[in-house]
Order: structure tokens, then sequence, then C-alpha cells
């Protein structure tokens, strides 16, 4: 909830950030994706990707936003936190076709005046959560065309820190991204499988076609074709779409050809 809600109305871009009467909304952090804890779609039951690394990176944001307690309901959602709220401040560009606002987070005081224009440079982005997210292996690198080269190259740099520490950190010493996931149907996804969320986001989609618990993974390929993901594969300057040119299957396994952070999605 921004100090003035009306600032709302200065963010750029062709969607508008979605808000309440009081200013509340929703963000969706630039450059990462963590675990997916709470996803459905189409009506489709609610599914979630192995519970470790998803609480993990979600307890991260709240200690090092400081809170030092946080109350949580059954279904997870918060009910209570001490302190009630914390100063912070976001960095944006736009919002997605959701309504979300697309934001690099930071907490204390802000680097500039808010509501004015802002140069985020290297510097300024070491100092935000979603530089902290991928340093410390808690969320996937996962960039679209709104983030400048510089400071995805500052990420990259992080997220490969991150995977060459010994032991590696957080999720990618149990990543299967580019190893393979065996997929044997939705309870091997919840709780076995370590990958990219939005490969687990279109197998869960395409396995709700069919028989989610003895799936069919021959027309998988198919299926990614038919998303039509436009993105740009950097090591190539190839642009690309559909996943099905990344992804591999093999019988039950699905693995990914390019890693995550070779990838830059087109925001539509």
């Amino acid at each position: 909830m921004p100090d003035k809600k009306e600032e709302w109305n200065l963010v750029p871009g062709p969607h508008k950030v979605e808000h309440n009467g009081a200013g509340k909304a929703k963000l969706r952090l630039d450059a990462i994706d963590t675990l997916e804890t709470h996803y459905t779609r189409n009506g489709n039951p609610e599914v979630h990707q192995p519970w470790l690394h998803g609480r993990a990176a979600r307890n991260e944001l709240t200690n090092w936003l400081g809170f030092t307690t946080v109350e949580r309901s059954e279904d997870e959602t918060v009910t209570a936190a001490t302190p009630t709220t914390r100063p912070g401040w976001i960095l944006t560009r736009g919002a997605a076709r959701d309504k979300r606002c697309i934001a690099l987070v930071g907490k204390g005081t802000p680097p500039g005046t808010s509501g004015t224009q802002i140069h985020v440079d290297e510097a300024l982005l070491r100092t935000t959560f979603n530089h902290h997210a991928l340093a410390e292996g808690l969320a996937y690198p996962t960039y679209y065309t709104n983030l400048f080269p510089d400071l995805r190259d500052e990420l990259t740099a992080a997220v490969r820190l991150a995977q060459e520490a010994v032991p590696r950190k957080g999720l990618w010493k149990d990543d299967d991204t580019l190893d393979g996931a065996t997929v044997t149907g939705i309870d091997s996804l919840q709780d076995d499988v370590v990958i990219l969320p939005k490969l687990f986001r279109r197998l869960v989609d395409y396995l709700y076609l069919g028989d989610p618990d003895a799936p069919d993974l021959t027309g998988f390929p198919a299926f990614l074709d038919q998303a039509a993901d436009e993105f740009w594969i950097i090591s190539t300057s190839h642009p690309t779409t559909g996943l099905n040119e990344v992804v591999d299957v093999i019988d039950s396994k699905v693995r990914m050809t390019r890693p995550p952070e070779d990838l830059v999605f087109i925001e539509n």
C-alpha cells in the first residue's frame, strides 16, 4: 500500500495497476519466480510444488523486510504479523496483463523521491529482494523484455554464484530443470521434482486435460507449441515461439535444454 494511492496512476505502460479504494495492490516481483505454493487454473484443483523451497522464499521475504513473527491460517493466509507493517519501496516500469505491478522491491529508506523517475544501476539492484532471492538460491531467474540487459546480467551473475557454491544454495541443490524430471502424475510434480515454475504450470495444465494420475506425455510438446510462449534465447540471439523448442520429453522424463537464465520472455 503506497503512502499516496494516486501515484499508481503514474505507472506507465498499457496496463493499469489494479488496486482497492485504500490503494492496496498486488505485486509481481520482477525477474524472479519462486516455487508455486498455490496454483490453480481453469477450475482445476489447487496444486503446489514441493513445499520446502517455496516456503523458504516466502519466509525469507518477510524476514528480510523486518517482520519478526508472522501467523498464518491453515490455507497459509497471513492473519497477524509483528510489527503489523514495515516501510519499503518499489521500482516499477509497468503492470502485467493481470494488472499486478511488476516491481523491484526494497526496504527502508527509498533511493529517491516517490513518483519520480529513478535510474536503476547494478548497485541499486543489489539492494533489492529480487537480487537477494536469486543470490540465496530461493528463486529461479525468469526474465522478461521489460528488464534492461545490464540488470539482467547482474542477476545472472548472482544466479551463477548460487549454483556454483559448495554446497549449491537453496533450490539449486535439488533442481531437475536441466537434468530431467520424472513425471508420473500430479503427485510427482507436487512432492518430488523441483523445476522452473513456468514449466511446472504448463505441465499441470497439460496433465489436467487427461488423467492427471496416469499421464501420457507424448502430446506435451504439441501442447507447448499451442501455448505459443514467445521468448529470446540469449546465447544465440534467436527469437523463438513455443517452449517445445527448448523442452525434451523422453518417456516420463521432461527436461529443458536451455537454462532459465538463457531465456527472455516477451511481455504482451
